[in-house]
């Protein structure tokens, strides 16, 4: 099936979508990139696609081979158990930042986006559901006002982000996730930091734990 890809940033938009197609697992590990093929499915030429690929390069989802173009890398446990504990910690601080300085009309959004994502998992939708879940997450680090802390959050969110969409492929953990977002926007309301901070906190190490299931975690493994 062929996609119409709009030409404005064509390379971002390029780059956006095969890091879709990898976290959502289209585009599988260590599966080579054909460039004819991804060049007719987006009716572009090769240039914006090499240049989406060293995008992606740089943020660690494929790799690069010497005359031989590139292939998707596989996350291993290692990397992800270390990004997953650095994320939870991240979040933590985020949201126990966010119910100081957040405004009301800042919750009011995350809340319609709570609503919103409770429509996609009752649709059993799981991309849109995903694409809100982000949303949320990120909006309540821009809400925690800390450049810095925005900063490295923004810069590891990318590469984990193939491990949170894995850690949901269960119906279980997924419902239990969403009965944690239900705890996380009632915190947020109270503007209850220390209790956010927490359940953020344990929301990262039950996605890490089921992560763990998924892929039966060990130094051999990888996503």
């Amino acid at each position: 099936m062929k996609e119409t890809i709009p030409r404005q940033s064509l390379h971002k938009v390029v780059a956006d979508r095969l890091r879709e197609m990898i976290i959502e697992g289209e585009l599988a590990p260590e599966e080579r990139l054909k460039e004819r093929v991804l060049c007719e499915r987006f009716g572009i030429s090769r240039t914006p696609l090499r240049e989406a690929i060293k995008m992606l390069s740089l943020e660690g989802f494929v790799q690069l081979l010497p005359n031989r173009g590139a292939e998707v890398t596989s996350l291993t446990w290692e990397e992800a158990e270390d990004m997953f504990q650095i994320m939870s910690a991240l979040e933590s601080l985020g949201g126990e930042l966010a119910c100081r300085r957040a405004t009301d009309d800042e919750i009011d959004y995350i809340r319609t986006l709570h609503m919103e994502m409770f429509r996609h998992f009752e649709a059993k939708n799981r991309p849109d559901y995903y694409s809100v879940n982000q949303e949320i997450h990120e909006t309540i680090i821009r809400c925690s006002r800390n450049r810095e802390l925005e900063t490295t959050y923004n810069r590891i969110a990318q590469r984990i982000r193939r491990g949170r969409y894995m850690a949901n492929f269960s119906e279980e953990r997924w419902a239990q996730a969403m009965q944690e977002h239900e705890q996380i926007l009632h915190a947020l309301m109270k503007r209850d930091s220390h209790q956010l901070g927490e359940i953020l906190k344990t929301h990262l190490e039950n996605k890490l734990i089921a992560l763990r299931r998924q892929i039966g975690g060990g130094q051999n493994n990888g996503l």
